[in-house]
């Protein structure tokens, strides 16, 4: 029997293979360290830099790794560029989660049950690389359980507060409810074409003759389980109380890590399925077998409309990052909507910078939070006086959340209304910019409570160690590095948006 084909698919799922053993690890160790726990961190820092360096390794590397039977020619995982770009940003986030769990008072008090943390972790990063590779909707819906189960105990994973349990059955409620409507979507789409690869799916697409009411249908019960994962209207609910009542090391990874892996996925399923070519100005030609570009116009829309305003009235800062999550992922969509290279860079410029700036806020919200006890702006006046360092830090994540020069976040969205410009889609390019605008005013106040308020008599200087300290330069650095030197993550993004297939 010939093994070969084996041998090469394993080769190409080196990251996922470094992922599973370090969850067998860890439970290994949590098994037999079970008085001491202090290595289960490093073991696990271990494992994440690892799994980095396979994923490295995949940089200009392309294929196929278990071959479909209907199709010998494609698999159940697409290696490319695009998917390697997409790993390295889990990997980041996940270096910085391990790093903010180490500081974090929430997770400190619960060092008995450090493995199972850690596990549970790695449990998402699997989820999340397969997620990004996957082009069987079969392996998607399974890497997204993977990701979602893990995510679930997570999220009410401290059980200190009453809230963190209703943040964890919200978002199983949510989660099961769309990831079933997904799956409904993925029968009727298996249904009409015969197959759950997206490649063999897309050849269906071009030249069968469908029900396109059907096909439609299918496709928006797919978005949904797509939609709630990146936090988009009208599948943003669970977001803000998961947010608000996860540890706030889960809600800064959730924020990030989880959405990226979403955007990996709705990029990959629509240009795989439903891009015939892209031709020699980057523009991609869709088959005209549904109506993208509406969908997504009204998706991203509402999404950074809601997320904005509902973010305007939010007292406890977790929430408010959260409701601007939700914003930010309608902007991002604007990246795709173009349905262009051009676009596609953009996002990738863009989360490239926000996995800095809303990792960077988050941190020093759990720092504020470790002294005082408190999420609530209220509890922020004088803080740029009494903690100065925190507090210019802060601002400096907020302002490039907003997307002002000269901070990185203003090159992120510069490049996504460039292709919104190109695409000659002024009039949502405009409604996008009021949307920022929006967003200055809530950002703006918390640094007025910071910088305009004066100290109350509860404000108190707040002590950083070193390694804190470390962690917000890290953050800071590629800020304000990229706000005036940003050709690097320009030229790194045009390099790594090569899918499979095109």
């Amino acid at each position: 029997m010939d093994l070969s084909f084996i041998t090469e698919s394993l080769y190409f799922v080196k990251p996922e293979i470094a992922a599973s053993a370090s969850i067998i690890l860890l439970v290994l160790l949590d098994l037999i360290f079970h008085k001491n726990k202090t290595i289960i961190p490093y073991v696990a820092l271990a494992g994440i830099i690892i799994t980095g360096i396979f994923v490295v390794d995949q940089f200009n590397i392309s294929g196929f790794a278990f071959l479909s039977t209907d199709n010998p020619k494609y698999g159940m995982i697409a290696v490319d560029n695009f998917g390697a770009f997409f790993k390295l940003i889990i990997i980041i986030s996940s270096i910085f989660v391990v790093a903010f769990s180490a500081y974090s008072d929430e997770i400190n008090k619960i060092t008995d049950r450090l493995g199972e943390y850690y596990a549970l972790i790695f449990g998402m990063i699997l989820g999340m690389l397969v997620l990004i590779s996957a082009s069987d909707l079969i392996l998607i819906y399974l890497s997204m359980e993977l990701l979602s189960l893990s995510s679930y105990v997570l999220a009410g994973f401290t059980k200190l507060r009453d809230r963190s349990s209703e943040a964890s059955l919200k978002y199983l409620l949510y989660g099961a409810t769309s990831t079933g409507m997904m799956l409904f979507g993925i029968s009727i789409l298996y249904g009409l074409t015969g197959s759950t690869n997206l490649y063999i799916i897309s050849a269906a697409l071009q030249t069968q003759s469908l029900n396109l009411l059907t096909l439609a249908f299918s496709i928006i019960l797919i978005f949904a389980g797509i939609g709630y994962k990146i936090s988009s209207a009208p599948f943003h609910f669970w977001t803000p109380d998961v947010y608000e009542g996860a540890p706030i090391s889960i809600t800064a990874y959730l924020s990030v890590a989880s959405k990226a892996a979403g955007f990996a996925l709705l990029i990959r399923f629509i240009k795989t399925t439903f891009v015939t070519f892209v031709d020699d100005n980057g523009n991609w030609q869709l088959l005209q077998v549904f109506d993208w570009e509406s969908l997504l116009i009204i998706i991203s829309l509402l999404t950074m409309t809601l997320g904005n305003f509902t973010a305007l009235w939010q007292r406890n800062l977790k929430r408010m990052l959260a409701y601007s999550s939700i914003a930010h992922a309608g902007y991002l969509m604007l990246g795709l909507l173009v349905f262009s290279n051009q676009g596609l860079i953009a996002i990738l410029i863009y989360f490239t910078i926000y996995l800095f700036m809303n990792l960077g806020a988050f941190f020093i919200v759990m720092v504020i939070a470790n002294k005082t006890g408190s999420e609530d702006i209220d509890d922020y006046d004088g803080l740029g006086f009494k903690s100065s360092f925190l507090g210019v830090s802060l601002a400096i994540f907020l302002v490039s959340l907003t997307g002002l020069p000269p901070t990185a976040g203003f090159i992120g969205k510069l490049y996504l209304f460039i292709a919104l410009v190109d695409a000659k889609m002024l009039t949502v390019a405009i409604i996008a910019l009021l949307n920022t605008v929006v967003s200055l005013y809530y950002y703006i106040r918390v640094l007025k409570h910071m910088f305009l308020t004066s100290p109350t008599e509860k404000t108190e200087k707040i002590p950083l160690n070193f390694g804190q300290i470390a962690v917000i330069i890290i953050m800071l650095i590629p800020i304000l590095l990229f706000g005036v030197y940003f050709s690097p993550v320009v030229d790194l993004a045009k390099s790594y948006i090569t899918i499979l297939g095109f």
